[in-house]
């Protein structure tokens, strides 16, 4: 696991703020447009976000897809209980979801089960596959819940910081 720095180890002052909220809403605006909205030059617009890209606050740059419109239409959540009993429960369990497509994110978690993991797929038959065919191969895996979503109220990629 790696160690980033916090944003108040990083200094960042307001232009930092407004850079970062701009390219969450749009990471597709150009160095030209992003220094007008902050009020600076291209130059040290471009030096500020490459400082932003090379002390990894900035990640990476991603197109959201409609998964909708690609035919992944079913989006479930699963719990997961790990059989702790077994060694390296966590290690080969994570190896083993690693390979899988269609698991798109995946935490450890507190609560009710050890792994939330958000799984995109084609359709019912096509989840079925995954979760018969493919988890419930996994030793690792104690137990499983499914938690099958209806529709989509918000999806925000824009963190909750105060950017201003």
């Amino acid at each position: 696991m790696k160690l980033v720095k916090t944003m108040s180890e990083s200094k960042l002052d307001k232009i930092d703020l407004k850079i970062l909220k701009i390219l969450q809403n749009n990471c597709k605006i150009t160095n030209l447009d992003l220094s007008k909205k902050i009020g600076l030059s291209p130059a040290p617009t471009l030096e500020r976000v490459k400082k932003l890209e090379n002390t990894e606050i900035i990640e990476s740059y991603h197109a959201k897809v409609n998964p909708q419109a690609i035919g992944l239409s079913v989006k479930t959540f699963v719990l997961v209980s790990l059989a702790w009993q077994k060694d390296n429960a966590l290690d080969n369990f994570i190896e083993k979801i690693r390979q899988i497509d269609e698991i798109v994110e995946c935490y450890i978690i507190t609560g009710e089960a050890d792994i939330l993991m958000k799984i995109a797929c084609k359709d019912i038959p096509t989840y079925e596959d995954i979760l018969f065919k493919t988890l419930s191969q996994i030793d690792e895996i104690e137990r499983m819940k499914t938690l099958m979503t209806l529709s989509t109220v918000k999806d925000s990629k824009v963190l909750p910081y105060k950017y201003e």
